[in-house]
């Protein structure tokens, strides 16, 4: 996942440090600041966390207005910081930038913002914004060279997939050194400058889950609702509540079992997870009043060949929202699952329409 990119120091033509929509605040410094080119000015941050800034946190983890949480990207002062104060990088994704400053208190040092587009520092680094290329821009178009006497920077360690610390070394001068996986740690890890097993180690536990179904709830629950709504008139109150339910497993109940489900592939998860919960659906289907027997096998066997689907496709759709996975891991399951789930939830929607229409013909 680490950059092959080269990144010449001395402008190309017709771009700004390889970056052909820079930032109109930035200057194009390629080769660092000049009379002609002065670097962008110094920011100021504290370490607190107001009440405006967990409005923001909330609202982020909702979805609402998701790619507006950012902050300009840019070099930061927190504290009292001098040549020789560390030097700390972080995405300008709200979330990732507070918990980097909060984790800071007391302390003197300089962030570097890099421009992630407003996405967190794993995610970043997976789609390549926080990479080599623009880490070395952002250096280099904020002075840091003239700004710190040393020459490293730290990093999050979920960034390391992102960045080519050979490549950062060769173009910018400057040696990338990892810190721990949370923010939280920096404080133990400064004290030695060692990482210790538990600070390499990525968690991903119930909490860190759960605070991710609200943007899953938001992202799809409105599918979610507008399919109970037409199941409801179409095919009754349990249909609707059957639509509802697997959204629901897919996104909060299925991320709550994560650790637990057997496979390891997501998609599989999901599958299993979805024919548990499709269980008591076929019961109730079975028993409808009024259906004969091949009504009844196909009330069985539409919510087994609607609902796992459903909820395997959001379980795949959440191999973006952790470390579990790898980039190439998520594209094996979409070639493998995909087809499956497109076949199966194919079929018994075409079920599920076949038996409503014996239904109405009063021949179910």
């Amino acid at each position: 996942m680490q950059t092959t990119e080269k990144f010449p120091m001395t402008k190309p033509a017709g771009s700004c440090c390889g970056n052909s929509s820079p930032a109109p605040e930035e200057a194009c410094c390629c080769s660092g600041p000049t009379d002609k080119c002065p670097a962008p000015a110094i920011r100021s941050a504290i370490s607190e966390i107001s009440a405006k800034n967990r409005w923001d946190h909330f609202l982020a983890r909702w979805g609402v207005n998701r790619m507006g949480h950012i902050v300009p990207p840019g070099l930061y002062r927190l504290g009292n910081p001098d040549k020789d104060s560390p030097v700390f990088a972080s995405a300008n994704y709200t979330l990732s930038f507070d918990a980097l400053r909060s984790a800071l208190a007391k302390r003197d040092a300089w962030i570097l913002v890099i421009d992630t587009k407003g996405i967190n520092v794993w995610c970043a680094a997976g789609k390549g914004t926080f990479g080599t290329g623009e880490l070395i821009r952002r250096i280099a178009v904020t002075g840091l060279a003239d700004v710190v006497a040393h020459r490293k920077i730290i990093l999050p360690q979920l960034g390391a997939p992102g960045i080519s610390a050979h490549e950062v070394a060769r173009y910018s001068g400057f040696s990338v050194e990892y810190g721990p996986v949370r923010a939280a740690d920096l404080p133990a890890y400064l004290a030695t400058r060692t990482a210790t097993k538990e600070m390499r180690t990525v968690r991903f536990d119930l909490f860190d889950r759960l605070v991710l179904c609200p943007m899953e709830l938001v992202h799809f629950g409105l599918y979610g609702i507008v399919a109970a709504i037409v199941l409801f008139f179409l095919a009754g109150p349990v249909a609707a509540l059957a639509a509802i339910t697997a959204v629901l497993t897919g996104t909060v109940l299925f991320t709550a079992l994560l650790p637990v489900l057997p496979s390891q592939d997501f998609s599989m998860k999901g599958f299993l997870l979805g024919a548990i919960v499709a269980i008591p659906f076929a019961v109730i289907f079975a028993q409808a009043p009024g259906l004969s027997v091949i009504g009844q096998i196909i009330g069985v066997l539409v919510p087994f060949l609607t609902i796992p689907p459903v909820v395997a496709y959001l379980a795949l759709n959440f191999t973006g929202s952790t470390t579990f996975t790898s980039r190439t891991g998520v594209k094996k399951e979409i070639f493998r699952y995909v087809p499956a789930m497109v076949v199966l939830a194919g079929l018994g929607t075409i079920l599920g329409i076949a038996l409503g229409v014996l239904r109405l013909a009063g021949v179910a």
